[in-house]
């Protein structure tokens, strides 16, 4: 696990110096030339966001551009926010949890979608019923996501140790093929690849817990937040008018995905049907999900075990924002 350890420092830790902590009553120091951000298919918010242009319309009289990357999963969005790829990234909590640990200068400000995006992974043929028939098996997972995590705390839930199983780095889409293919014999796996896989190979998630899958985090680099405190609520403003999209045109939105993700809607339809967009103000929820995943890293020695899980979750959620922005209306 010492390794593993190392391979997700080197992956997520791009910046080391913390930046001081920002507030959203502060005043923005001038305005931002353009803002970046990631958009990515587990994130059905930002795809509606980047769909309707919500952040061009917002920002046009402004003259500020927007720039926009597509993160494959947690541990790029992660990478881009470490190395100012972007400003604004979406990943996972507990893979939030692990960057934060390890230096980077991030701040969670909304909550994008409590989902049920993780499981494991079966083909449809194979005779893994349990988690403890994955003892002496090759198991894929993305290093860093929520993903991988949900398999460490699986693991450790049924009495499996993490040496006993062969845990392959394949980014997500890769990880399907290889279950498909049979090069592993099963997969922490994520939506949209794991609804598609279920109904285009009878693939068959095994292990299901929905209280091990982290929340859909918006994050945003320190200093950004710092210099451009009204610009964060700017953006959020933006993302919840997807949000409340999603929520109006659940119809729409299956189709959306589709297209904007090039998956068939009965796909689509799965993954949405599997994601809870009520609650978009980080607080207490979240803290206690992360100090619980955060048990589990320590565990495995993914997250030092010198760290102060209440402190660094405290350090990385800020409602401030959303807080004013939705709540403040």
């Amino acid at each position: 696990m010492r390794k593993l350890r190392s391979v997700l420092a080197i992956g997520l830790l791009g910046i080391v110096l913390l930046i001081s902590g920002c507030s959203s009553n502060a005043k923005s120091e001038g305005k931002p030339e353009k803002i970046r951000l990631d958009y990515a298919y587990y994130s059905p918010v930002s795809l509606v966001l980047k769909k309707f242009g919500y952040l061009e319309d917002e920002f046009k009289d402004d003259g500020i551009a927007i720039e926009w990357t597509l993160s494959q999963g947690s541990n790029k969005a992660l990478e881009f926010l470490n190395s100012n790829s972007v400003d604004f990234g979406s990943a996972a909590g507990a893979a939030t949890l692990i960057s934060k640990a390890n230096g980077a200068p991030i701040k969670n400000v909304y909550i994008a979608n409590k989902p049920e995006w993780t499981a494991l992974v079966k083909s449809k043929d194979s005779n893994i019923q349990s988690v403890k028939d994955l003892k002496g098996k090759k198991v894929a997972a993305t290093l860093g996501t929520d993903p991988y995590i949900f398999l460490l705390r699986a693991l450790d839930k049924e009495g499996v140790a993490v040496d006993d199983v062969e845990i392959v780095n394949l980014q997500h889409g890769d990880g399907a093929t290889s279950l498909t293919n049979g090069s592993v014999d099963a997969w922490a796996g994520l939506d949209p690849h794991m609804a598609r896989l279920e109904i285009e190979t009878g693939a068959e998630l095994f292990y299901r817990n929905p209280d091990f899958n982290t929340y859909g985090f918006l994050n945003v680099r320190e200093d950004f937040a710092k210099k451009h405190p009204e610009y964060v609520q700017r953006v959020i403003k933006a993302y919840e008018k997807a949000r409340q999209w999603i929520l109006d045109n659940p119809e729409e939105a299956v189709k959306l995905l589709g297209e904007e993700a090039s998956i068939p809607e009965d796909v689509a339809r799965i993954q949405l049907e599997r994601n809870d967009f009520t609650e978009p103000v980080p607080g207490d929820v979240q803290r206690k999900a992360l100090i619980e995943a955060g048990k589990i890293l320590v565990e495995s020695d993914v997250i030092d075990s010198g760290a102060d899980l209440e402190e660094l979750t405290s350090n990385l959620i800020d409602p401030s924002f959303a807080e004013k922005e939705i709540e403040g209306k």
